[in-house]
């Protein structure tokens, strides 16, 4: 506890300008000095890019983190939709940007990981042309039966595989989509013959497989989760490494045996190439902390999304990998974009 001695003999100005000293010496919760690397992202606004049209998850995930750091740096940071090319307009103009952390991109995985194998002419070198600085957040996908299957969870899906080939059919939202991936990795992994069936989107597919049309569906769990407590669709089991907490009831497939596939929708934040490690290293504990906020967490619960962090090295080393694992995929399993 801090005790003020003034002298009799002081003028009264002095000691109330002591007075003012002392007490913000010894006043608790004082803020301490910011380090030079939040000093000059503190110096201009924020430009975080979103490649896709307003609304979605990119959007959502862009808007937090603007509204994040304009709170944390108080500077102004806003959101670019930049939609156009597969999302190559927006990635692009992050490319070309000044490297001081300033302009920052939100981008989901089949950018970084699918579209460099599968796209040709594809107009960017990810690890050369971006600095990855963090995972964002992560939606489990979920191996969905519609309600004309008589199978009824994954080991009796199998069995009917062995006895009928040829029989079974999958749906997704289209050629080269990470859904489509996916399934094509669960048949590499399982030796099983489905059909794949494409669509144009979620919706149409969704749509089918929930009419019988089309037995089975490789999905974002979010898009399938009313379905699956309704008792419309069968869950047969998530594809991460471990069950979710927006739906901890489902197993995953390795629980069951089927080892190998994790795929999972993800979002990423990157800059471009040349900006220094120290800033990508603050601007991924900014990111964590942003996301991690009890109100922020919510908002990303209602999308059926968790918060995925990652250093920087961390997020580069996975991008690495599972651009890896779906360039395996697509070249064994002659896959080639519409």
């Amino acid at each position: 506890m801090c005790k003020l001695f003034f002298g009799h003999l002081w003028p009264q100005r002095t000691a109330c300008l002591w007075a003012l000293v002392v007490l913000a010496v010894c006043l608790p919760g004082q803020a301490q000095p910011v380090s030079a690397v939040e000093k000059s992202l503190a110096q201009e606004r924020f430009t975080v890019v979103a490649p896709f049209p307003p609304g979605g998850p990119v959007d959502t995930l862009a808007r937090m983190l603007a509204d994040g750091l304009q709170k944390r740096y108080n500077q102004p940071a806003v959101v670019e939709n930049l939609a156009g090319a597969a999302g190559n307009l927006g990635i692009d103009k992050v490319k070309r940007a000044k490297p001081d952390g300033h302009t920052l991109l939100v981008v989901p995985a089949g950018n970084l990981t699918i579209n460099p194998t599968l796209m040709r002419n594809f107009p960017f070198q990810i690890e050369k042309d971006f600095a990855p600085i963090t995972m964002l957040a992560k939606a489990p996908n979920v191996l969905v039966a519609g309600p004309g299957l008589a199978a009824k969870n994954l080991k009796e899906v199998l069995a009917l595989t062995q006895a009928k080939p040829n029989s079974l059919s999958y749906a997704s939202p289209g050629v080269g989509s990470g859904l489509h991936l996916a399934g094509e990795l669960f048949k590499q992994q399982t030796g099983a013959d489905w059909l794949h069936v494409p669509y144009k989107g979620t919706g149409p597919a969704l749509n089918d497989v929930l009419g019988g049309s089309v037995p089975l569906m490789f999905s974002n769990l979010p898009a399938t989760l009313p379905y699956i407590r309704s008792g419309k669709l069968v869950a047969l089991g998530v594809t991460d490494a471990v069950r979710t907490p927006v739906a901890a009831d489902i197993p995953t497939l390795a629980e069951q045996g089927v080892a190998g596939v994790v795929v999972t929708s993800w979002y990423g934040l990157l800059a471009p190439s040349g900006t220094p490690p120290e800033l990508l290293v603050q601007l991924a504990k900014d990111a964590a902390d942003i996301l991690s906020r009890p109100a922020v967490r919510e908002q990303l619960q209602a999308q059926g999304l968790t918060q995925a962090t990652q250093t920087p090295d961390e997020f580069a080393a996975h991008i690495r990998q599972e651009t890896l694992t779906w360039r395996r995929v697509i070249q064994s399993r002659h896959i080639e974009a519409d």
